[in-house]
């Protein structure tokens, strides 16, 4: 497998997987390769609805800000490209 083939992988994994929150703005954060496990770690972010603006006037007030995001990072193999873990990125500083 190769980087591409890892990050879409993930990507649609989490799409998949959290399909009935109707994630949006999914995007590649950071991707890396334990070669001695053969083990490539994918990190998605993506936001959830309600980390979105709920009237018009927070809208306003919001605009031109991000919108809140959350990061997953993916454990996938290597060999057979299965989804092994899940696990929230810590953004802490």
């Amino acid at each position: 497998m190769n980087v591409k083939e890892a990050v879409e992988l993930a990507k649609r994994h989490i799409v998949d997987i959290y399909a009935a929150e109707n994630v949006t703005n999914v995007g590649l954060e950071e991707v890396d390769f334990d070669e001695a496990k053969g083990i490539w770690y994918v990190t998605i972010g993506f936001s959830r609805p309600w980390d979105e603006p709920r009237n018009a006037l927070a809208a306003l007030a919001a605009q031109g800000a991000y919108t809140k995001r959350v990061f997953k990072t993916l454990r996938v193999a290597d060999n057979g490209g299965q989804i092994l873990s899940i696990k929230n990125r810590d953004t802490a500083a």
